[in-house]
């Protein structure tokens, strides 16, 4: 299927490795002109390269925080006109009792999982409606679904996303500009595998056991590998996706058991 993205150009943040960068490549295998954001600069060049040599577009860089405002200035003034904005935090975090959540922790998850990305759906989508073209996809998590213990803050903010972007996407999709969210399960990440160390330390068990457990209880039975949540993201910004906003899509090889 010919996605109708050829020549587009997107900004993907936390773009050198794990799911960031697996979509950053599968919007590239599309013909996508990329500009790739990330906080640290060797492995995001390195990355950066890789894609222009295999698929032949456009690749600019921004090493910098994209949860600062400076850092997110910089993104928007390399990157030019932007069809397709995929916000990826590209935080990892760790389980918090919410008795110890302090009121500093609430306002560095906002913005680090809210705020950032509502600034920048606003500075990208004036430019869309005039363009009568855009696409923005949220990265968030599947347990939003079905928060977890120990996450308030993460699911507090990430859900604030997901509310403010579907009432954002009514007023947009007229533009044929949509908001969607993706929200991933067990994918084969290097930030998955940390997470699992930090559950098997805090667990006095060993990672191999965490590892299993995880996988018993996916009735997919495996990790995912990140192109699965690149294609989907792809797939999500496409000309064939034009009718589908405000959504989130949970993509965790059947783990939430829930309707919708």
């Amino acid at each position: 299927m010919d996605l109708g993205l050829t020549g587009k150009r997107a900004i993907v943040t936390a773009a050198s490795r794990g799911l960031g960068l697996a979509t950053a490549r599968s919007l590239a295998h599309e013909g996508v002109h990329v500009t790739l954001n990330a906080r640290g600069t060797e492995t995001l060049e390195a990355e950066a390269a890789k894609i222009r040599e295999e698929f032949g577009v456009e690749v600019r860089t921004v090493a910098a925080d994209f949860n600062e405002a400076d850092g997110r200035a910089a993104l928007l003034e390399a990157a030019g006109p932007v069809d397709i904005l995929v916000n990826n935090p590209g935080v990892r975090q760790v389980p918090t009792p919410y008795d110890q959540i302090t009121i500093e922790d609430w306002r560095y998850w906002l913005e680090v999982h809210f705020l950032s990305s509502i600034q920048m759906i606003q500075a990208v989508a004036p430019g869309m409606k005039e363009r009568n073209f855009g696409r923005i996809v949220n990265m968030s998590v599947s347990f939003i679904k079905f928060p977890q213990v120990g996450f308030a803050h993460s699911h507090a903010a990430r859900l604030a996303l997901s509310g403010a972007s579907a009432a954002m996407a009514r007023d947009l999709i007229p533009h044929n500009v949509t908001i969607n969210t993706v929200c991933p399960g067990l994918f084969d990440t290097d930030a998955l595998h940390t997470n699992l160390h930090g559950h098997a330390k805090r667990g006095n068990t060993t990672y191999e056991a965490i590892v299993q457990n995880r996988i018993e209880n996916c009735p997919a039975g495996r990790f995912a590998d990140p192109s699965e949540c690149g294609d989907l993201v792809a797939f999500l910004c496409s000309a064939q996706a034009g009718f589908m906003s405000g959504q989130n899509i949970v993509n965790d090889g059947g783990y939430y058991q829930g309707l919708f």
